[in-house]
């Protein structure tokens, strides 16, 4: 063991332990949960934005995870692509949300000289 290194030993133990689905399935949760709170406890609208892409990167895990060989049955002759178009898809979808999204809040911007998203439900006028 290093000196001064008595803290990676623990470490060193979990990079041994073979990565498991569980593990892309934490890490997936982890993406999604802290989207969910980036969306609620944020008021620019560019971190909204941000809390929707992690949401649904979060997903994507998900999808890749659940889609892996390990969880099909003995008999399936499936490749285990199916997460993988379905992630595909997903980050096609977000790419086009973001492309709008970002589209709106530019001319909110404009419009209002602010993206702070309380400010949406005022009118002009």
């Amino acid at each position: 063991m290093l000196p001064g290194l008595s803290f990676a030993v623990p470490l060193f133990g979990l990079l041994a332990e073979p990565v498991s689905v569980a593990h892309y399935l934490v890490v997936g949760a982890i993406l999604f949960v802290s989207g969910i709170v980036c969306m609620a406890i944020k008021r620019n609208a560019l971190g909204v934005l941000m809390g929707i892409e992690l949401v649904l990167n979060g997903a994507n895990v998900n999808f890749v995870a659940f889609a892996s060989p390990y969880l099909q049955g003995a008999g399936s002759r499936s490749l285990g692509l199916d997460g993988q178009v379905i992630a595909v898809f997903v980050i096609l979808l977000a790419a086009a949300e973001a492309a709008v999204a970002l589209a709106i809040t530019l001319n909110f911007y404009n419009n209002h000289a602010t993206v702070d998203v309380d400010r949406a439900d005022d009118l002009k006028g």
